[in-house]
């Protein structure tokens, strides 16, 4: 899939911009789906006691949370393909937040499980983000936005903890008791939800230059069916060995940030001794790190690709998921609050670093079934929340000794990032594209290469339009590469317009 016109900068306060209300849309949409996802976590304590759970149908319900997500974010990855992120966005917030709404009829486990598992469906709202973003900015910013939307998406995990106990507290300040009080919690992030879906619908774009049935209209993008069908992309992106071992990386690391969200603040109310919303504000701060640290991920891997090319994001994304074992090997030893909250702050940082190199790495796997890889890598994260939520059912074990085992499987999982290799004509041509993403389109190039009437802005204006001896000779060497495969002749690099 070739998409034109991709912004090469990120400019956050222009709204005029397609991509940047996709950027913004698209992270706050993630946002608030953790409201919805994971709004009932800080309230457990409460629930577990009105419901009369044990810890065993705790850690079901944690499971079923997270399972049913694998086998949605599979499938909307591909239906992104097909119709576009904009309706796939729309159909799943307005839809999701159904369930939500409804969790409060739960009057015993049974309900409560099948209310958990049909929330779930919700978590698919991050394949949906990455797409988005991958679509609308060029391989200079990318995973810089990609970063960037996924971490302000996931800072609804802290902020959830946060807001969640104090939108219960305000509502038990009305009379009504604690068995009710958490039902009518539930309702506000349900009905943001829907709102959120409507606007989703109404001021964003499928792309740069138009909605995807406006391109295929205009030939400028095929016909999602054949080889391009929803069928076809899943098989190519599944015969990638790199896919999967993209889908265990991001199994341990977003699969861990999952698990931590649901515990934390459970594992600190019991472990410590703290209240109900003491204990969220601290595991609210797990979540927090996404305001920036997930950002920095993308940063740091768009900054190796600046110097060693896509070998660079997958040497970074190994780093990032070794350090995050660690980190997490020591947070499991921790019985000291104040250690405790250092550590987890530390290993927080590297668990959103690592799911931002990771996502760094996936628009260059396969760029014809990028949502099939999206969809796969994705649906990983919620797969490692599944098996970690063995880990935290089980009676013989106390959470100390989970977090422990799953810090060993996390440095294990790091080795799957060796396995991503890119071909010489791959690297030779990403590299070429990277530098050749600031240059303007020569239809409409940017107002900062418009040269001063003075003349002042004139050296400024010729280097912005005319590639560097670098950027040729990169040219030649993926040209040469292709030939040397015997592969078609090099289309030209589409230009990419900053006030597109």
């Amino acid at each position: 899939m070739e998409i034109q016109n991709k912004a090469n900068r990120i400019r956050l306060f222009n709204w005029k911009m397609p991509q940047m209300r996709a950027f913004h849309f698209s992270w706050f949409a993630f946002h608030i789906c953790f409201f919805g996802w994971f709004g009932i976590a800080p309230l457990m304590a409460v629930v577990r006691d009105d419901l009369g759970l044990t810890k065993t149908q705790i850690g079901n319900t944690i499971i079923a949370s997270v399972a049913i997500t694998v086998i949605v974010r599979l499938a909307i990855g591909v239906l992104c393909d097909k119709i576009g992120p904009r309706r796939a966005y729309t159909w799943l917030l307005c839809l999701g937040s159904l369930p939500v709404m409804c969790i409060g009829f739960a009057d015993s486990f049974e309900s409560f499980f099948l209310a958990r598992l049909a929330i779930g469906a919700i978590g698919a709202s991050f394949v949906i983000t990455q797409y988005h973003t991958s679509v609308m900015f060029a391989p200079n910013v990318v995973g810089t936005a990609n970063a960037t939307s996924a971490g302000w998406g996931n800072l609804g995990g802290g902020t959830t903890q946060i807001l969640m106990p104090l939108i219960f507290s305000g509502i038990l300040m009305l009379g009504v008791n604690e068995a009710l009080g958490w039902r009518l919690a539930m309702v506000v992030p349900g009905i943001v939800l829907f709102f959120t879906g409507i606007a989703y619908y109404f001021f964003t774009q499928d792309a740069p230059d138009g909605n995807f049935d406006e391109l295929r209209a205009r030939g400028e993008l095929p016909e999602a069916n054949g080889e391009h069908g929803m069928g076809a992309s899943f098989a190519t992106a599944a015969k990638d060995i790199r896919v999967w071992a993209l889908f265990v990386v991001y199994a341990a690391c977003f699969g861990v940030e999952l698990t931590i969200n649901n515990i934390a603040a459970i594992y600190f109310f019991d472990n410590f001794g703290l209240t109900l919303a003491t204990a969220g504000m601290i595991a609210g701060l797990f979540g927090l790190m996404n305001l920036f640290a997930r950002t920095l991920g993308g940063i740091f891997s768009d900054l190796f690709a600046r110097n060693s090319g896509l070998k660079g994001r997958v040497r970074w994304l190994f780093i990032a998921m070794l350090c995050e074992g660690v980190a997490l090997l020591f947070f499991s030893q921790m019985h000291v609050l104040a250690l405790a909250i250092g550590i987890m702050l530390l290993f927080s940082l590297f668990v959103q670093m690592a799911e931002g190199a990771t996502f760094g790495v996936v628009p260059f796997i396969n760029k014809k079934a990028l949502g099939a890889v999206a969809g796969i890598v994705g649906a990983g994260g919620n797969a490692g929340a599944v098996a970690a939520g063995f880990l935290f059912r089980s009676e013989a074990l106390t959470y100390q000794e989970g977090l422990f085992y799953l810090g060993v499987a996390v440095i294990i999982a790091s080795l799957c990032a060796l396995l991503v290799r890119f071909s010489p004509e791959v690297e030779a041509e990403e590299n070429a594209a990277y530098q050749d993403a600031p240059v303007p389109s020569p239809r409409r190039p940017c107002r900062c290469a418009e040269p001063d009437p003075e003349g002042a802005d004139a050296p400024n204006a010729r280097h912005a339009i005319v590639a560097s001896p670098r950027r040729w000779r990169l040219r030649l060497q993926a040209f040469a590469a292709r030939e040397a495969a015997d592969t078609s002749p090099r289309r030209a690099v589409p230009g990419h317009r900053e006030n597109a």
